[in-house]
């Protein structure tokens, strides 16, 4: 199988597929006809040389992915909402109030700033509290560690079970499944077609959903290294530490992605059993619409065409 720099995302109603400095997404709207909105972004990466190094590529990725993520999510709401939803609550009242015309850029960066608290809070602060309440029984940092280690990955495992059951997320994981069929499609050198695409598996090793699960796993072998007295101080410097522990983690997927190792597939399976809970079997419409994605930003068929000559390398 070939690979692509192909990347996406699942969005409401939608998927979002990006190539490079390119992105698109593409929205079943109310009236069954799909909008696409197509956009460039540069990378950070590219501006300044030193960011493209490891470890430091990842941390600019991460943040980068996020931002994007959430301005294709917000695009996409704009189709599904009905009316008394989409009535603006207070914090978006009060933006288009004090900042006018940038109300909308600022609301979605309160709204990513607000997401990223939530997370450090229920994924780093509470797991690291609860394994500090057991420093009395337990003496062994090191245990103590890997065992808030696993409250973290139990939290986030719950917390993705917990969201499946609800009916717009589970839309939401069917066109996740979508996006990973038609990449996958597209790497074997079939037409992107419905039909094809169907066929294909909702898994892929350079999925999302495996990065979250990779960076706590990571993260359990990273903290272990860490062994300050002052509580403060140590979750001080886990805080500090979650960028480095995103870069490792993006370098492991980024490699992931590309080798058929049996070792690296053999680490790679954790977060591929984790799609089987973000990832949803698609209908043919929800298929079309991640065809139409990857149509705005990417010439897929001379792309396999390349492939068939054997001027594409793996």
């Amino acid at each position: 199988m070939k690979r692509t720099t192909i990347g996406g995302q699942a969005v409401m109603e939608g998927v979002m597929m990006k190539n490079e400095d390119q992105y698109a997404v593409a929205v079943r709207k109310p009236n069954h006809e799909i909008e696409v909105k197509k956009d460039s972004y540069q990378s950070v990466t590219k501006r300044y040389p030193i960011l493209n190094l490891p470890i430091l590529r990842g941390v600019c990725a991460f943040g980068e992915s996020m931002f994007i993520g959430m301005k294709t999510l917000m695009f996409s709401s704009e189709f599904v909402l009905d009316e008394e939803e989409a009535e603006p609550d207070r914090l978006e009242t009060f933006t288009k109030k004090v900042f006018g015309e940038k109300s909308d850029s600022v609301f979605m960066g309160l709204t990513l700033v607000i997401s990223i608290l939530m997370a450090v809070a229920i994924f780093m602060l509470l797991p690291f509290f609860l394994s500090e309440l057991l420093k009395k029984v337990i003496q062994s940092y090191t245990i103590r560690t890997l065992i808030e280690g696993l409250i973290r990955v139990s939290i986030f495992l719950l917390y993705v079970v917990a969201i499946s059951r609800m009916e717009d997320i589970r839309r939401v994981f069917m066109y996740h499944g979508a996006e990973h069929k038609t990449i996958n499609c597209l790497e074997s050198g079939e037409p992107l077609t419905p039909e094809n695409v169907k066929k294909h598996s909702c898994l892929h090793k350079r999925c999302g959903t495996s990065f979250l699960l990779i960076v706590m796993i990571i993260s359990i072998v990273v903290f272990m290294f860490i062994r300050v007295d002052t509580l403060w101080l140590r979750f001080i410097c886990r805080l500090l530490l979650i960028p480095v522990v995103a870069g490792i983690s993006f370098e492991f997927i980024r490699f992931a992605g590309r080798s058929d190792n049996r070792v690296i597939s053999a680490l790679s399976r954790p977060g591929l059993c984790l799609q089987y809970l973000t990832t949803k079997e698609p209908d043919l419409d929800m298929i079309e619409v991640a065809i139409t994605s990857v149509d705005s930003i990417f010439d897929w068929r001379a792309y396999q065409e390349a492939m068939r000559k054997g001027e594409i390398e793996d």
